[in-house]
């Protein structure tokens, strides 16, 4: 299932913001055991794109969930979002 909903994650994003470099990390048995682990996986996602430009980090964030949306529905249940742009420094 962890590859399917990595699989998902990569083209929604790739979608949304053509980003110059996609890193997702299932990031769920760090958090086995915890309650809400057991209605969706825990991922971790570094998105480097130029649509973040001019963006604050709230805003970042927000395009991130909203492009995601749909897998929230029961495949992921936690999202970490680092999101910039190019010339940002990691």
């Amino acid at each position: 299932m962890s590859a399917q909903v990595m699989a998902q994650l990569r083209s929604a994003l790739e979608q949304a913001f053509a980003p110059t470099t996609l890193e997702i990390l299932d990031d769920s048995a760090a958090h086995a055991g915890h309650e809400g682990s057991r209605s969706g996986g825990h991922y971790r996602v570094t998105v480097v794109a130029e649509a973040f430009r001019g963006r604050s980090r709230l805003e970042r964030h927000r395009l991130v969930y909203t492009a995601v949306a749909p897998l929230f529905q029961g495949a992921v249940h936690a999202l970490n979002v680092v999101a910039r742009t190019p010339d940002e420094s990691p």
